[in-house]
């Protein structure tokens, strides 16, 4: 099959490089001239597990190109992929279609033969149809299908996910569409993938339910946290109590700072949105996000606590800024409200993240930036545990101790057993366990 990607952001170099992977002719483009030249020059523009290998090793076998011009590519191509940005709007927390609708407008002008126009990018229910609008009105004489087809794709496993899917959604009720997707997605077949078809706007709803009851779990477990902490339980052994249940699922109950990343603020955001234009109330979605945006500058309160009350004048050191692990990834990072609420309490704050640093200084200027964690926990009144890189899981605790002002830990992650961090002399506080003073 020919593919054209539109887009080499998260989605679209993943989806691309793994569509060639299969098999596939896949032409990546983006307008960005400089992102494409990297490219060409075998730099990967994100941080992502095997992408750089997987990019080369496709791009050497010639299944896999990158251009600034999409006009080749589209008319050339069985399938085009929209893998563009939908950022929150400012102002309105709508999703900001006008590169999806742009994006369109120029493939509209391009299309020759029977063509299927995929939206990739999470957008809005009802996009699709707009999307097919545009092109229709742009080009009259397209043979077009225009599908849904949802991405799943966790960061820092993206590449899994995309070969081995849970699920993979496609919405179109077009029996050619239908066929094409099927043809694109044929390599998975061994592995079982279940390929379900729906209606499109039913595909597009899809995607914010799902990220919506993931959000939910999380800020559920967090509040079960804060009620555990009052009362002398454990939330990790909640969790697992029960998550146990096979109609609850382990996954996505790991108390912590507050969800952020590319997905979830702002898709259930963008989902709040879409249901105040129908005038639906949804209360539950409404109350996971604010729930969320409030904790992450509450953890600046706990690490407070944790040394007395005052902060005015000590100094702290974050261990991890990216939003989760095996990301290079700062959007909505539960590590920006934290750090700024440290230095409004007076704190001087300072950082260590394995790969996310240079993203952060563009979101976090004003902190010193460390060459690793024993650095950086030099002279600090506390470590704070932001996020939970592999790097961190085994830290030499006498090590630190020895150069630290205070041996205060605040495990935000709840990476380590607080019985351990008490043999070590540690004052240590972490998410939803009675705190320990060794």
């Amino acid at each position: 099959m020919r593919i054209a990607m539109i887009g080499t952001g998260y989605v679209g170099l993943v989806s691309g490089a793994c569509f060639a992977d299969f098999g596939h002719d896949v032409i990546c483009v983006d307008k960005d001239e400089k992102k494409i030249a990297a490219l060409h020059r075998g730099e990967i523009p994100i941080y992502e597990p095997g992408l750089d290998e997987l990019v080369a090793t496709n791009v050497k076998a010639k299944r896999l190109e990158f251009t600034t011009d999409l006009s080749k590519p589209v008319a050339d191509a069985d399938a085009v992929f929209i893998a563009v940005g939908t950022p929150s709007r400012r102002g309105d927390g709508h999703a900001d279609l006008s590169y999806v609708y742009a994006a369109a407008k120029e493939i509209a002008q391009s299309l020759s033969g029977f063509t299927v126009v995929v939206t990739k990018s999470t957008v809005p229910v009802g996009t699709g149809d707009e999307v097919e609008r545009i092109i229709r009105e742009t080009n009259p004489k397209a043979d077009v299908v225009v599908a849904s087809n949802p991405e799943f794709l966790r960061e820092g496993a993206a590449i899994r996910d995309f070969k081995f899917p849970d699920r993979i959604v496609v919405g179109t009720s077009d029996e050619r569409g239908r066929k094409v997707m099927s043809d694109i997605y044929r390599p998975l077949s061994l592995n079982q993938a279940p390929l379900m078809f729906t209606e499109r706007r039913t595909a597009e709803m899809i995607k914010y339910a799902a990220n919506a009851f993931l959000a939910t779990k999380i800020t559920f477990i967090n509040e079960i946290a804060d009620l555990s902490e009052k009362v002398g339980a454990n939330v990790q052994e909640v969790a697992r109590g029960i998550g146990l249940d096979n109609r609850i699922g382990t996954k996505f109950l790991h108390a912590g700072p507050g969800f952020g990343g590319s997905c979830f603020p702002k898709d259930t955001k963008a989902l709040i949105k879409i249901a105040q234009d129908y005038d639906v109330s949804l209360r539950i979605v409404e109350s996971v996000l604010a729930v969320n945006e409030n904790r992450k500058r509450a953890m600046a309160r706990k690490v407070s606590q944790a040394l007395g009350g005052s902060l005015r004048g000590k100094t702290i050191a974050v261990l991890g800024l990216t939003f989760k692990p095996d990301t290079d990834d700062m959007r909505d990072a539960p590590s920006i409200p934290l750090v700024t609420g440290l230095i409004d309490m007076g704190a001087k704050v300072k950082a260590f993240d394995p790969v996310g640093m240079e993203q952060a200084k563009t979101e976090l200027p004003s902190i010193t930036y460390c060459e690793d964690a024993y650095s950086c926990a030099e002279g600090a009144d506390a470590i704070v545990i932001v996020t939970e890189w592999v790097q961190f899981r085994a830290l030499d605790l006498d090590r630190l101790k020895a150069t630290m002002a205070q041996p205060v830990i605040v495990d935000l992650r709840n990476i380590y057993r607080p019985e351990e961090m008490a043999a070590a002399g540690f004052v240590y506080e972490s998410v939803g366990r009675p705190p320990v003073q060794g």
